[in-house]
């Protein structure tokens, strides 16, 4: 099996539903996709991507990089390795392991990456960021309320002149750390995905979890449109949505 697999399918994975969340019916395959752009989204994909996501392309361009991130994750900061470095109050060092292991990607753009510097950088800052960051990603409760502090935390962190409340910003770390639940929002190409697909997602410019909540429906909804091709994760939805609304691979 391949080993940067998560699961062999991705809706045995989910076990995101749940407060706030709406999932899409299920679908036999024999039915007509549910959204007009469906069958057309998924031809594209397998006019650039003959092989789906196994196909050696696909995975040198757009899955390597983010399932390394992922693995860098997991080795640095899974929640054993966080809780301990927050016990000895290290929050500098926290911040600088999750920065330099998103700064190894090309996800977020330059200007998010020096933003997010800056704003971890003064200890305030770096602890702010610390503790927002575990109790999103590890701590208890409802999925809702814990994206909303984070947004919240994020919002009020640091800042020279750029923002760090932003989709980019706010949903990296999540996807990085556990792609098999959270996804990387791009905002201009997930909206534009969607619209192409029919989907109706509700979208806020300002990040919350009624519109992260949408964006994950949309996921949903795709993850069973084309189960045929084995999705593993959100890195494998999040490439194919990308696919779809980037002009990297406008036809």
């Amino acid at each position: 099996m391949d080993n940067r697999v998560l699961s062999s399918s991705y809706p045995a994975s989910l076990g995101r539903s749940g407060k706030g969340r709406t999932k899409p019916p299920s679908q036999g395959p024999n039915e007509t996709p549910r959204y007009s752009g469906a069958a057309r989204a998924r031809r594209k994909f397998q006019r650039i991507f003959p092989g789906g996501f196994g196909d050696e392309t696909y995975i040198a361009w757009e899955r390597d990089y983010k399932w390394q991130a992922h693995e860098r994750w997991m080795e640095q900061l899974d929640k054993a390795s966080y809780r301990k470095l927050l016990e000895r109050e290290a929050f500098a060092e926290i911040a600088a392991r999750a920065v330099a292991i998103e700064a190894r990607t090309n996800l977020i753009f330059s200007f998010e990456k020096m933003a997010l510097r800056d704003a971890v950088r003064p200890r305030a800052g770096a602890q702010a960021f610390a503790h927002a960051l575990y109790d999103f990603l590890y701590g208890r409760g409802a999925m809702p309320a814990k994206f909303d502090r984070w947004c919240e935390a994020v919002a009020h962190l640091p800042r020279k002149q750029t923002r760090v409340l932003t989709w980019p910003i706010v949903t990296v770390f999540g996807f990085i750390a556990q792609p098999d639940r959270h996804f990387f929002v791009k905002p201009n190409v997930t909206r534009a995905a969607g619209h192409d697909y029919g989907f109706p997602l509700q979208y806020k410019s300002r990040p919350d979890w009624q519109s992260y909540a949408s964006i994950l429906d949309f996921a949903d909804q795709v993850a069973t449109d084309i189960a045929a091709l084995r999705p593993r994760d959100m890195i494998d939805l999040q490439s194919f949505i990308w696919v779809q609304g980037s002009a990297e691979y406008a036809a």
